[in-house]
């Protein structure tokens, strides 16, 4: 077990370094210069102003003029501490910026896997044990549209529909939860039900297609033979060996689900990492770019692990070598 993990930790590692390489080497070679963007803003807005001494010293002062393989390292070194640059527009602390917009992303995050899984799961066991009726396949076309059906267009729809058919739209910005609960509720579960209708979706059609193949194996009817009523049957030996692939489409939406909350939180005005990590892009801010993807990547990595050892746990035949 001991050397499984280290195992897996190892190659979180080496993938964490592959994407900070593979991220860092993408923002030096994409058009456009930030020096250039720099000085438009500080000559407001006039292009022609911009004189090359003055993108000269910009360079300089961002350290665009060291070796690239000083420039990866500095910033890189610095990740590990809790130091991730200045933004090359405010010149504001990146990791400050952080802290400040990560309760926004957690709680949509958080709030969205949790609707998604109580409603998916459920779902799925529901088609499952009503194979083939008018329930059943009204909730199989829910979820395919669940999969077919991209959420920014949900969530524009949304807005839009609300503001124009009945003059109302969701509270938008941020309020915290401790500060007005209510308010705080009305704002996140709109977006919290549109980010995980598609992960809600997968979960379901999972949950249906595992529980209706291992309600057909020999020792679901030695059960029913035996006497076992048919909810004991149901719980405790159908949906627990159903559940472990169901697992991986929960990690996997837990994983990717912050992520994913890039357009979502635009949409809906929340000032979370996603959108901030869409204003480094527009910008060409390295530093924030940089940062957040590898944050975002490492935090895949990490749910990956922790899955993969919540296996052994759920089912003790499956062993680690």
């Amino acid at each position: 077990m001991q050397q499984y993990i280290a195992r897996r930790l190892l190659q979180g590692v080496f993938t964490a370094v592959l994407v900070s390489l593979l991220i860092f080497l993408l923002m030096r070679v994409a058009p456009g210069d930030v020096a250039m963007a720099i000085a438009v803003d500080m000559n407001s807005g006039e292009e022609a102003m911009v004189t090359e001494e003055q993108l000269e010293k910009i360079r300089k002062s961002l350290g665009l003029h060291d070796p690239i393989h000083l420039q990866y390292i500095k910033w890189a070194g610095g990740f590990l501490v809790g130091d991730w640059g200045k933004s090359l527009f405010s010149g504001r602390q990146v990791f400050d910026e952080f802290k400040q917009r990560l309760p926004v992303t957690v709680e949509l995050s958080i709030l969205s896997v949790f609707l998604s899984t109580v409603m998916g799961i459920p779902a799925g066991i529901y088609m499952a044990l009503k194979q083939d009726r008018w329930t059943d396949y009204l909730l199989r076309i829910w979820s395919l549209a669940g999969l077919s059906v991209p959420n920014f267009w949900l969530a524009t729809m949304f807005v839009v529909a609300g503001l124009y058919m009945f003059n109302w739209i969701p509270p938008l910005g941020y309020v915290s939860f401790f500060d007005n609960p209510i308010q705080n509720l009305q704002q996140f579960i709109p977006p919290a039900l549109i980010l995980g209708y598609s992960s809600m979706a997968v979960k379901a059609r999972m949950m249906r297609s595992t529980m209706l193949e291992v309600m057909r194996q020999d020792y679901i009817r030695t059960a029913h033979a035996k006497g076992l009523k048919y909810w004991v049957v149901i719980y405790h030996h159908a949906m627990k060996n159903a559940f472990i692939p169901v697992l991986t489409v929960i990690g996997i939406s837990i994983a990717f689900i912050m992520g994913g909350t890039v357009i979502i939180e635009r949409i809906f005005t929340l000032l979370g990492e996603g959108d901030y990590l869409i204003r480094g892009m527009n910008d060409r801010d390295y530093p924030i770019v940089q940062s957040l993807v590898l944050f975002f990547a490492m935090w895949i990595v990490l749910v990956n692990i922790v899955i993969d050892l919540m296996y052994g746990w759920i089912d003790p035949r499956i062993r680690f070598s």
